[in-house]
């Protein structure tokens, strides 16, 4: 039976009531004084499930890992002051990777707001910065409306975080609460549709280019999988070369025969000299960042530079482009492929086979190529073995942010979007444990693994109570090199060796750690045993502290170093002659 448009209700229920309208399942969050009549309303129903976390910064990055895993919005209740302050950082973090959330913050009564009251913040200043909107709702009549307005505005156009700061006054309150089909959303309308005059040119110039590539972004995954679909098929018909900035990887198949790897700082040789060369870049859904670009001046100097992009603040923000087409990257692919079809489907095929002559020139290099041992575990080993023994499983994998990320984006593939979250524009230490928790309670049956630094993971360890109370049998996979290792490695290449403050002392015994929570603990310093160690992790049906020890001054490369253009890459051979202040060639 269906429920009727408008009731009767206090705040409080409004709230869970439409979250149920907006198909919310789960919600990550942690109680207080401000929000407790939510509460109450979250112990009167079994709709939906709360997941009690340690901490609301973690709230927010399992929110995050739930969102971008499912393409669904991540929904977050923490209480007033502290609570939300917690949350800043998962919600500046939200926004600098498009990631749609809606959170809820518990406020004092509407009536001492401004005096300074118990658990009191300018919520709604404070995180005007860091969300894509916020409101302060004062009237119980408007609740209803401003929720689903929030879920409206988060997931359209570029996805984003809300929040929606709630006085405790408001949520005793009765009001009038409508359903979602009555909320005004018509003046947050992004388009989505191109131009076909614009896509019309972008194939024009797909038809005559010599050294083309496609620069695809996180824009390609929130777009939906049929984006994902429609960039893989005009990729394998133009048979152009196709590189990924971190948030993208995924919407192209790492196995697919066009795919050059990432590019960016610790980007691929092959990647980022195809940028650096092209005659012809489509860039579609990334947002041109800094970790890409290197030395804006010098990025990509002689190609035709197309954005393909959502949000037109982005166009010209940091690259000038030579030709923009606002829209959603899914409808421009399907109108791209339309019109490049019907007009013969052409491409300058010799100056492509050339192109891709020189490309596989550079493959050759094998920038990723390390020096093995089989007294220490390499960490790049490592992620081969993790990569070889759990390819072809149902598997997502988060991770921390540092070398250990970098190496995992170079070393494990994805074939499908939405199976790769990491902290990418804030770089965000603490993200990867408690979006894996996040992807797990979305994924119960899948093979969740966050790689992880110990000084990363140190940062949210506390959320081991939450997988073990919610039976998240999450692995954490964690690359034990006792550094603080991009630290290191910067202060090893960058700052005369002079190693201030990234060593990792006083670590727990993670096995112990483990245990005390309930886990399976596992240590592992031998080349030899690490394939079964690995395979006992996975195996294992409950959550599992994997503390991998491994070579403790090894460095990440290819490396950019800050300030070069794409064609100055460091490779491992080079780092002695670069410490020295000699040329790189």
């Amino acid at each position: 039976m269906e429920k009727p448009m408008s009731q009767q209700m206090t705040g409080a229920r409004m709230v869970l009531q439409a979250l149920r309208d907006q198909g919310v399942d789960t919600i990550f969050g942690y109680p207080g004084g401000a929000v407790l009549p939510i509460y109450d309303e979250i112990f009167q129903q079994n709709d939906i499930r709360h997941v009690l976390v340690r901490h609301e910064q973690a709230a927010v990055h399992m929110a995050e890992g739930y969102a971008r895993s499912t393409g669904k919005p991540g929904v977050v209740l923490v209480t007033s002051g502290p609570g939300a302050t917690n949350a800043v950082t998962g919600l500046t973090d939200a926004l600098m990777d498009s990631i749609p959330l809606v959170v809820f913050s518990g406020q004092v009564p509407t009536f001492m707001i401004g005096t300074d009251a118990f658990q009191e913040a300018d919520t709604v200043g404070i995180t005007r910065p860091c969300t894509k909107h916020n409101w302060l709702v004062k009237e119980p009549d408007r609740l209803a409306e401003t929720i689903h307005q929030a879920f409206h505005v988060a997931t359209s156009g570029r996805p984003g975080p809300v929040l929606i700061d709630l006085p405790k006054d408001v949520q005793f309150a009765t009001g009038t609460y409508h359903g979602p089909k009555t909320a005004k959303v018509s003046h947050y309308q992004p388009r989505v549709k191109g131009d076909i005059e614009a896509i019309t040119k972008l194939v024009e110039l797909i038809e005559t280019a010599e050294r083309p590539v496609f620069y695809t972004g996180g824009g390609v995954i929130n777009s939906g999988p049929a984006a994902a679909q429609l960039l893989t098929e005009l990729v394998d018909a133009t048979g152009f070369p196709i590189t990924s900035t971190l948030m993208g990887l995924g919407a192209y198949p790492a196995s697919g025969k066009n795919w050059l790897g990432m590019l960016g700082m610790h980007g691929l040789y092959e990647a980022n000299l195809a940028m650096h060369d092209c005659d012809l870049m489509i860039n579609l859904g990334a947002r041109f960042d800094d970790r890409i670009t290197g030395r804006v001046s010098d990025f990509s100097p002689k190609s035709t530079k197309v954005h393909v992009d959502i949000d037109a603040s982005s166009i010209n923000k940091i690259i000038r482009v030579d030709m923009a087409v606002i829209g959603d990257v899914g409808h421009v692919l399907e109108d791209a492929l339309k019109i490049w079809k019907s007009r013969g489907r052409k491409t300058n095929q010799a100056a492509v086979a050339k192109w891709w002559s020189r490309i596989n020139g550079w493959k050759k290099v094998n920038c990723l190529a390390y020096s093995g041992s089989d007294k220490t575990i390499k960490p790049q080993y490592a992620l081969e073995r993790l990569e070889a023994l759990t390819r072809g499983r149902d598997r997502y994998i988060t991770t921390e942010v540092g070398q250990h990320q970098m190496w995992a984006a170079q070393y494990l593939h994805f074939d499908k979007p939405n199976r790769w979250m990491t902290s990418g524009g804030l770089g965000t230490m603490g993200y990867g444990f408690p979006a894996s928790i996040g992807v797990q309670i979305a994924h119960p049956e899948a093979l969740v693994i966050n790689v992880a630094g110990e000084a990363s993971w140190l940062m949210n360890m506390q959320e081991m109570g939450t997988a073990t109370q919610f039976k998240a049998p999450v692995k954490q996979f964690i690359l034990n090199n006792e550094r603080l290792g991009m630290v290191r490695q910067w202060q090893q290449l960058l700052h005369g060796e002079r190693y201030s403050q990234s060593w990792s002392q006083s670590l727990p015994d993670f096995v112990k750690l483990a245990e005390a929570f309930g886990w399976k603990g596992i240590i592992c310093s031998d080349p030899k045993t690490l394939d079964d160690a690995i395979m006992e992790m996975i195996e294992h049906d409950g959550p599992v502290l994997f503390d991998c020890l491994v070579e403790k001054h090894e460095n990440c490369f290819p490396m950019i170093p800050s300030g070069k253009p794409h064609n100055e890459m460091l490779l491992s051979a080079d780092a002695e002659a670069f410490k020295s202040g000699a040329a790189l060639v």
